[in-house]
């Protein structure tokens, strides 16, 4: 069978001589000998043979390519896609005098969590019938369909804002968790003597008509991993008050997308 020709690509090679000018002029500066290149490309491919190359760029590359495009452009900061994102959610729908209850087990452990938002674009127009991807961990700090026990979608869905770009959840408080640490990417978190955990958030996704898709995460104070996140993925207008109501607990932040 003869194979299809490939057609050249002046944008992969253009970000390809400059990934390589880059990486020579960091081997110069770093001064490494051999030995020291050897094991790094053992430890490459160990990364790799892993499957954790997505969770090391996610968490030590993801963060400062965000900051780098969008610091100092309006609307809401995104944040970390993350590896624990999977398609399929369920749609989540409301009943009649009652709000949407995130995808979960009816015996589900944790605290009671009311998280209400708005949806804006930067011009100040609310953003009706935004597709709202909403996903967490349980109270035991693991993800569904990765490392829990519990069902594919678990904590886990889609919605849509309201005429007013208004939306509320009903769903369990996240809590902090540790990102693996027993592979190459532990390893490497040993050697910069850097603990592996990430604070508790939600994480969702925006897509409006006409606008950037945004993806971040929701942030709560007090968090006692907020400073110093391994991941390098809290923003402060991400952060928000977890407000305690007897019974449940409150929590509420709005969001701004930036038109295309």
């Amino acid at each position: 069978m003869q194979k299809q020709a490939v057609q050249k690509n002046e944008r992969v090679e253009e970000v390809f001589h400059l990934f390589v000018k880059h990486v020579q002029n960091f081997l110069k500066e770093a001064k490494l000998n051999h030995e020291e290149y050897t094991n790094f490309v053992n430890w490459a491919d160990r990364l790799g043979r892993a499957g954790e190359l997505p969770l090391y760029t996610d968490v030590f590359l993801e963060s400062h390519v965000l900051k780098a495009m969008y610091t100092n452009k309006p609307g809401t900061q995104p944040s970390l896609l993350g590896p624990y994102f999977i398609e399929g959610s369920p749609l989540l729908k409301k009943e009649s005098g009652k709000p949407l209850v995130l995808t979960q087990r009816h015996d589900e452990a944790g605290e009671v969590l009311m998280f209400k938002g708005n949806v804006s674009s930067t011009d100040g127009m609310p953003l009706p019938n935004t597709r709202v991807e909403m996903w967490q961990n349980d109270h035991s700090g693991k993800y569904s369909a990765f490392d829990a026990d519990a069902p594919r979608y678990n904590l886990r869905g889609h919605f849509y804002t309201d005429v007013n770009g208004d939306f509320e959840v009903k769903t369990i408080v996240p809590v902090p968790y540790s990102i693996p640490a027993d592979g190459p990417t532990g390893e490497f978190l040993k050697y910069m003597d850097q603990h592996p955990m990430r604070p508790a958030h939600l994480h969702l996704m925006f897509k409006a008509e006409g606008h950037e898709t945004l993806i971040t995460q929701v942030f709560f104070e007090g968090d006692e991993w907020l400073e110093t996140d391994v991941a390098d993925g809290v923003r402060t207008d991400l952060v928000t008050k977890l407000e305690d109501k007897g019974g449940h607990k409150e929590a509420s932040l709005n969001f701004v997308m930036r038109p295309q």
